[in-house]
């Protein structure tokens, strides 16, 4: 069983959070981030180390690092 909470645009970006339960209450944490479309679709999933007591505070997580990793990508190359 997955836990999808919440599926978040941002910009070119489609963000689905995750957690998937691991036994005695704790869960697991994923992200994955898509952009294009049809055959230029592009999907990074992003899976985390540790635990967490909640599927929120999993899914909280996962949405965290999916918004910084996007940020990072949109700052300008330095020249």
């Amino acid at each position: 069983m997955k836990i999808d909470h919440t599926r978040i645009e941002v910009g070119k970006y489609l963000v689905s959070p995750s957690a998937k339960p691991q036994g005695e209450g704790r869960f697991a944490a994923s992200v994955s981030i898509r952009s294009g479309q049809g055959s230029g679709t592009h999907d990074r999933v992003l899976r985390f180390n540790g635990f967490f007591d909640s599927a929120a505070s999993a899914v909280h997580y996962a949405t965290e690092h999916a918004m910084r990793w996007i940020h990072e990508r949109s700052l300008p190359a330095c020249a």
